[in-house]
């Protein structure tokens, strides 16, 4: 599975966040990191922590409805922020010491969203911890995103719960808006693309957007934005520009 990734990458990273609200300039924050961490061997390692609120005083009641999560759960069991950010790299290269050059490639569903919230994470964790090597690793990463993908192979709508139910996971996994749920979802719809199409590789570093929108405000430097629509029947991104 994934065998042409791997010849890139040392592990694949499927990860996921739950956080305050949707914008980590006005003090939103990640309150759940999960991520499910594959090599070329096929071993897996996974870590799912909760965060402790820092920006904020409290979670807001939507976000509460959405994912379950209390207050209190990240009172007791929350880790500190630069805590979880270690952790989630010490998942995604365990082994990174068996290869010359380690690549990772971090994979999720609307990428440039969870991406956003690590980066400002990782940020706050080398000024105030100094967690540097943790920011280069981030910085060297390459970028997948499931979403940009399933647009250009299905129709309206896109969520992860519709590509759950495209490709009949929906007994096997769910997309409970829990982190540790999601990575899970995620990496069993990956798996379902890449059977039936193993272009994942044309996608690294290229996210779409769509037109009525516009692009990301907060562009990644080594990525592609592009503009897509609903119609499944044009040509791959990819090929379009």
């Amino acid at each position: 599975m994934f065998d042409a990734l791997f010849t890139r990458y040392s592990r694949i990273v499927f990860f996921d966040t739950e956080t305050t609200g949707l914008d980590p300039d006005k003090d939103d924050q990640i309150i759940e990191l999960a991520a499910i961490s594959v090599d070329r061997n096929g071993n897996e390692m996974e870590m799912d922590d909760y965060i402790k609120l820092h920006l904020k005083d409290e979670i807001p009641e939507r976000i509460i409805q959405l994912t379950g999560i209390l207050p209190v759960t990240l009172t007791m069991e929350g880790v500190e922020e630069h805590e979880a950010v270690k952790r989630f790299w010490e998942a995604a290269e365990p082994e990174s010491g068996l290869f010359d050059d380690p690549q990772t490639l971090l994979v999720a569903h609307n990428a440039h969203f969870d991406l956003l919230f690590l980066a400002y994470a990782q940020i706050r964790a080398k000024k105030e911890h100094g967690l540097l090597e943790e920011y280069e690793k981030f910085k060297d990463a390459d970028y997948l995103d499931t979403l940009t993908l399933y647009r250009d192979r299905t129709s309206y709508p896109h969520k992860l719960e519709s590509a759950i139910r495209e490709y009949g996971l929906s007994g096997k996994v769910q997309n409970s808006h829990r982190a540790v749920d999601d990575c899970r979802a995620l990496y069993e719809v990956a798996k379902k693309m890449w059977e039936e199409k193993p272009d994942l590789a044309e996608y690294i570093n290229l996210f779409g957007f769509l037109k009525k929108y516009g692009p990301e405000k907060h562009p990644f430097k080594k990525v592609t934005y592009a503009p897509q629509g609903f119609d499944s029947a044009r040509k791959p991104l990819y090929q379009s520009f």
